[in-house]
This record gives structure tokens, sequence and C-alpha cells, in this order.
């Protein structure tokens, strides 16, 4: 007989546990002497901790979720009126300071005073808010929201 000419079972098949002395693994069939793990049909439900309080029921509860929605960023007419520029979008408001970045969602509403005359590209505004600038002789455009673009892996800057 050789190596190379031994016929293998795919799968190993069950050892027959608790038949008595001689087989190998009788009386308590590998499961110890009494207690709950011993008896037929033992199973723990996910959790359970022997009498203990579980894991899951010590950890204290918080209120709410976490949401990873973009949060909207409202912008009011009055600081448009400030702004030196004549165009205004997310770009311009980033570097004015008046938002942290070009990518949020950004809503103009009205506020205060408004007389300015500018083209508005944002992604929201308020019925009210393009009232005003119409009124002031300016225009609004809605754009979508400044996407940010992916980098991938091993590109460069």
């Amino acid at each position: 007989m050789k190596y190379n000419e031994l016929t293998i079972k795919k799968h190993k098949s069950a050892r027959r546990v608790g038949r008595g002395i001689a087989a190998g693994q009788g009386k308590t069939a590998g499961r110890g002497t009494k207690g709950q793990k011993a008896r037929a049909g033992w199973s723990l439900r996910a959790g359970f901790a022997g009498g203990q309080n579980p894991l899951m029921q010590q950890l204290p509860k918080l209120p709410g979720f976490k949401s990873y929605r973009y949060k909207t960023v409202n912008v009011f007419t009055d600081q448009l009126q400030a702004l030196k520029e004549n165009t205004i979008d997310s770009e311009v408001l980033t570097r004015a300071g008046l938002i942290s970045n070009p990518y949020l969602r950004i809503k103009l509403l009205n506020r205060g005073q408004f007389s300015k005359k500018i083209v508005v590209k944002l992604p929201a505004a308020s019925a009210a808010a393009i009232a005003t600038i119409e009124t002031a002789g300016g225009t609004f455009e809605k754009v979508e929201r400044t996407a940010r673009t992916v980098k991938l892996k091993g590109e460069s800057k």
C-alpha cells in the first residue's frame, strides 16, 4: 500500500458516543459529570451569562442615535450684504468664514435689510430670501451641493 494510492473519505463520520465503557466515549460521553451542559437538548441563548447579569444589560443605555446625515447650514441675506463678491456660491461663503467647508448643505434664509445686486448660486433658499434678492435686482440659481472628490488608493496628491 502506497500513500498516494490511499482512498480517503471526504468527511470523517461522526463518532458514536455513549455506547458502553469499552467504546472509549461511554458513560458520560465526554460531557463531564452533571450540570447544565451535560443534559440533552442543552443550548444557551445569545448573551446568557449563567445567572450573572449579561453584558448588554450591564452597559448604560444612551438616548437617541447617531445620524450621519449632512446637517444643513443656514446663511442669511444680511450676511451676504457684507460680502464684496458679485457671485456668491459655497466657495465664497467658505472663504468669508460663514460656513466651515464648501461640501455642506447650505440654505439661504431671509433676515434683515438687503439691497445688493448679486448672483447667488446655492443648493437651497427660502421663498422669502429669493424674493428679497430679486427685488434688489439680483438672481438666484439653484445648484447641486458641491461633492467631495474621492481619492483612490495609490493616487498621489
